[in-house]
């Protein structure tokens, strides 16, 4: 059985507490949070704390905290030789105090805290250094499910830099065709099932094969339409900005 103690109360330590709860060979020894508020309602189900002297053993601490606070709360640790790890997608292994075995425990995925996820559909992303602990991480990510990959510091950042492309630049742009939709009473849920078909496409061909529309087809009349239609300078940028990259892509002037 291994135990886990988990440092930090946001969305991606949420997550991982209901997965590793969720574990069959895995037990949450205890929980931390500096603002016990954020951890007391889950006081009957293991045991919450706000002070770091009460952390006990455990084969592994996982600090699912801030990027900003990961190094001085790797420092604040009352304890020396143990295995403690962060989540982070951009932080250095280095960042991690050396006076403890350092480890990176990365699952790449988007985290809401009300949003249900699969942890047998995430990849985690490993890198130890000390090479004894490397199968240690892979079993702890096994027991939940997950892929795991050995991942160092600059293709997990290279990865990190993805996902943002990926996620958040697209969910950013799903709200502004929310809001250009919205602004003619036209319901969102119309534009779903694309925004599904353009996910699953790319599962099975490269973005690059996938791609369709005006700027690949290098319909001129239909691009100065649409941003004629744009009444918002910030929107008719990213649009402008984006159909050029999607030309020059694929050869189109």
């Amino acid at each position: 059985m291994i135990t886990v103690t988990i440092l930090g109360a946001g969305n991606v330590a949420s997550h991982l507490y209901k997965a590793f709860k969720n574990a069959k060979d895995v037990t949450v020894k205890q929980w931390y949070n500096r603002t016990y508020s954020d951890i007391s309602s889950y006081a009957n189900e293991v045991d919450t704390i706000d002070d770091l002297s009460q952390l006990e053993g455990a084969d592994i601490y996982i600090m699912a905290v801030s990027d900003d606070s990961i190094a001085s709360l790797s420092r604040a640790l009352p304890f020396e030789n143990r295995l403690v790890a962060h989540t982070s997608g951009s932080v250095s292994i280095h960042d991690l105090d050396k006076k403890n075995q350092r480890a990176v425990f990365y699952p790449l995925q988007t985290f809401s805290k009300d949003a249900e996820l699969d942890f047998n559909e995430i990849p985690i992303c490993i890198e130890v250094t000390e090479k004894a602990n490397l199968q240690f991480m892979k079993d702890l990510a096994e027991t939940m499910g997950c892929k795991s990959y050995k991942i160092n510091t600059e293709q997990r950042q290279t990865l990190h830099l993805s996902a943002v492309f990926i996620n958040n630049f697209t969910n950013q742009l799903y709200r502004i065709a929310h809001e250009i939709s919205d602004a003619k009473s036209i319901n969102f849920d119309i534009l779903k099932p694309l925004i599904l078909e353009t996910a699953r496409k790319v599962q099975d061909m490269s973005p690059y094969m996938a791609q369709t529309g005006p700027a690949k087809r290098n319909d001129k009349k239909t691009i100065k339409r649409h941003l004629k239609q744009l009444e918002n300078e910030e929107h008719k940028a990213i649009y402008e900005l984006l159909t050029a990259s999607i030309k020059k892509t694929h050869g189109q002037r």
